[in-house]
């Protein structure tokens, strides 16, 4: 009997707008921004600077997540939309796409209202650290490859497709662990780590770090430990949470924009000799047993423990690729139909190359084309499929102990 998959730590209320370029370009010309101002590094302190960072990110097809000063900021510029109220966070995202599979998971949440009551999937049990009802929305803006915005000065035009996260959401700022959630390990085949990139004060990481390896005492030695990088706010933190965590995680995942952030250069992510060179120095500063990078050409585990993995990162590309397809109506069917997709080719050659210089396993994507694609929560959605198999794996392992004691 498989047991549970826990996902943590913290889940979101989601706030998706209808991309709408006229509408950005209204607000460009209203605030007067130039093409030389477009950066994605500045504080966003009011919706001006939240304007100029969403231009930022479209002028290269890059995507994040940053911090704004106050949730107002969020709910002024939503209003200029169509808005979608939607769950996140990527225990949430994944746990969803589970459950649209037929797999029940256990989430460790830190915020609850009404909303997240309404929307969380019935096969959802939840280890809770919240101590009241509090709503702080994030902004989910995702764009459309060859969107063009106006401004001023000139034109922005989006390369690619991708997603932004823009967020002021204290309860998952401070990421208090749950007191029981030890109790809900005792039982689990495998555990989703991440959501500490949106906390900011290093000595109340250090704290939750403390709580949650206290938890973790409780896995099973065989237990699965997943943890997913998601791109910190703050990304000096991200050394500390690795030097507490790293003993006990068996992946580390993280996507493109997140291995650029770290090598601090961009990469080329259909030369196999830019990928394996820059997942070679990924590996030496975290060298996890497998060390996960998922894009949109390609999924490749690094490391000595990475051929375990094939089957989990087949599971999460076809996954994340159904969901961006066809958004969150996923269902087993809509599975079987990414299957027949063929695969990108420059991703597969970049995935052979990296097998033959490396410890490495790696899957190309599927070639999806379709006129209004979901970009929002594939990197969750990716994690979830890796989680899928694991359950397969732990009733594989279960009946192989067996068969040694008899």
């Amino acid at each position: 009997m498989a047991g549970d998959l826990v996902l943590g730590l913290g889940g979101t209320v989601d706030y998706e707008i209808g991309w709408d370029a006229t509408v950005l370009t209204a607000l460009a010309a209203e605030y007067g921004i130039h093409r030389g101002e477009l950066v994605t590094t500045a504080p966003i302190v009011d919706e001006r600077t939240l304007v100029v960072t969403v231009l930022a990110f479209l002028a290269h097809g890059g995507g994040g997540e940053r911090h704004v000063r106050s949730s107002d900021i969020i709910e002024d510029f939503a209003a200029r939309f169509d808005v979608a109220v939607t769950l996140g966070g990527t225990g949430v995202r994944a746990g969803i796409a589970l459950d649209r599979i037929g797999v029940p998971t256990v989430q460790h949440l830190v915020s609850i209202d009404d909303t997240v009551r309404r929307l969380l999937p019935a096969s959802m049990r939840v280890v809770s650290s919240a101590t009241r009802d509090t709503l702080d929305p994030h902004l989910i803006v995702q764009y459309p490859e060859g969107t063009t915005v106006i401004l001023p000065d000139g034109a922005v035009t989006a390369p690619s497709s991708n997603r932004l996260i823009f967020a002021n959401d204290a309860p998952n700022r401070e990421m208090a662990i749950a007191a029981d959630l030890g109790d809900a390990l005792a039982d689990a085949d495998a555990f989703l780590v991440s959501g500490f990139n949106t906390m900011q004060d290093a000595a109340l990481l250090a704290s939750r770090l403390d709580d949650l390896v206290a938890a973790m005492r409780s896995l099973s030695p065989n237990a699965l430990v997943y943890y997913e990088d998601a791109g910190f706010y703050e990304r000096s933190l991200a050394g500390i949470v690795r030097r507490r965590l790293l003993d006990r995680i068996d992946v580390y995942g993280m996507n493109e924009d997140e291995l650029q952030e770290y090598l601090g250069r961009p990469v080329d992510l259909l030369s196999p000799d830019d990928v394996a060179t820059a997942l070679a120095e990924a590996h030496a500063l975290i060298p996890a047993p497998a060390l996960v990078v998922h894009t949109k050409y390609w999924a490749i585990a690094v490391g000595p423990e990475a051929d375990r993995h094939r089957a989990g990162l087949e599971s999460a590309v076809r996954t994340a690729a159904t969901r961006y397809r066809v958004g969150d109506a996923c269902t087993l069917a809509d599975l079987d139909a990414t299957a027949a997709f063929p695969r990108h080719p420059g991703g597969a050659a970049v995935v052979a190359a990296v097998e033959e210089r490396m410890p490495a396993v790696g899957v190309a994507a599927h070639v999806v084309d379709v006129p209004h694609p979901t970009t929002i929560g594939l990197g969750d959605t990716f994690v979830g499929g890796f989680l899928a198999a694991v359950p397969a794996a732990a009733r594989a392992a279960t009946l192989a102990g067996q068969r040694l004691e008899t």
